[in-house]
């Protein structure tokens, strides 16, 4: 396995990570601890290094569930976890708080609750429109100074931010949604993260299930979902976007793959500053995914990939009305 550099300055990491959001109740359905637990202990075990991880996700009991599955591999992860988005609120990202003074106090929960005395990567979840990024970013770097964090990051930033932010403290890390299904990073974002040396985390990379063929109706979620909010999991949209899968599939039998497979080889593929972050609740999950970093991609195969996915036409936004992202952030 081929490792490679996150940042100009950053670690070599292996090309792919795990997403924990996946992990908790409700998200995808039905949940195990245990087995969650399992599954990033086995990453870490098969040198997988990169864990992702939110303060606000499930208020806070990821990031504890992270913390019980360190215990004794504390060297082996790149921990990254996410500040910005106010717990307590029916929605992740009804408050957001920018402000130093919360980040700081923030980052003190983030650490008793994963159970560490330094954050790997600290990634401001969403840019906070009331409080400029210079300011934030500010916050965060005196946490770098102090030892509570090693690198920082943005999710979901505009060039611009980015710009701004890289000025006042290196930042090493952009996190952003992309996939077959969501290539808005390949215009000005990828851009200035490649001006400034800087790497994508990306999340989502198997279009939250959609890229794995489990997800071809609405009848293929649980009633606790959470996916049932984002508009791709409409009714109409789930179905159109199963008919692109499909398509997928007959690439993916040629390669003997499955489609989540050539999912996450196909974003591999598109430069070694791109680290993708695909959800694993269980570890027969996780193997599979995995198993993409050995598979070979021919520019004719890019090019069927492409046709099959019309270039990233997935239908339906890809958040639930009201969540900020890159296109409505502003400072």
């Amino acid at each position: 396995m081929e490792k490679r550099v996150m940042g100009g300055d950053g670690p070599r990491l292996a090309p792919l990570g795990l997403g924990c959001w996946a992990m908790i109740k409700g998200i995808y359905g039905q949940t195990d601890e245990g087995e969650a637990i399992a599954t990033i202990q086995r990453a870490l075990d098969l040198g997988f290094a990169l864990i992702d991880t939110a303060d606000v996700y499930d208020n806070g009991r990821n990031e504890a569930m992270v913390g019980k599955a360190l215990e004794g591999r504390r060297d082996k992860a790149f921990v990254n976890t996410k500040v910005g988005a106010v717990l307590n609120t029916p929605e992740f990202f009804s408050e957001l708080n920018g402000r130093p003074e919360y980040i700081g106090a923030a980052c003190d929960r983030s650490l008793r609750r994963l159970g560490i005395d330094t954050i790997d990567l600290y990634t401001l979840h969403r840019v906070d429109p009331k409080v400029p990024i210079e300011e934030t970013v500010g916050g965060m770097a005196d946490l770098v100074r102090a030892g509570k964090v090693r690198f920082l990051a943005l999710s979901e930033a505009s060039g611009d931010q980015l710009r701004r932010a890289h000025a006042v403290h290196p930042i090493t890390a952009l996190q952003n949604e992309y996939s077959l299904f969501s290539r808005d990073p390949e215009t000005a974002m990828l851009e200035a993260v490649r001006e400034l040396g800087i790497a994508l985390v990306a999340f989502a990379p198997l279009g939250r299930g959609q890229l794995t063929g489990r997800v071809k109706s609405i009848a293929d979620l649980d009633d606790e979902d959470r996916r049932k909010a984002f508009p791709r999991f409409s009714v109409e949209n789930i179905r159109r976007n199963a008919a692109l899968v499909e398509r997928l599939e007959d690439i993916a039998a040629g390669k003997g793959c499955t489609t989540a497979q050539l999912a996450l080889a196909w974003l591999l593929r598109q430069g070694d500053d791109i680290f993708p972050i695909p959800g694993a609740e269980k570890r027969e999950y996780l193997e599979q995914n995995i198993a993409a970093c050995d598979i070979a991609l021919s520019d004719d195969d890019l090019a069927r990939i492409d046709a099959a996915t019309l270039r990233g036409a997935a239908a339906g936004g890809r958040m639930p009305e009201g969540e900020p992202t890159l296109a409505s952030s502003s400072d």
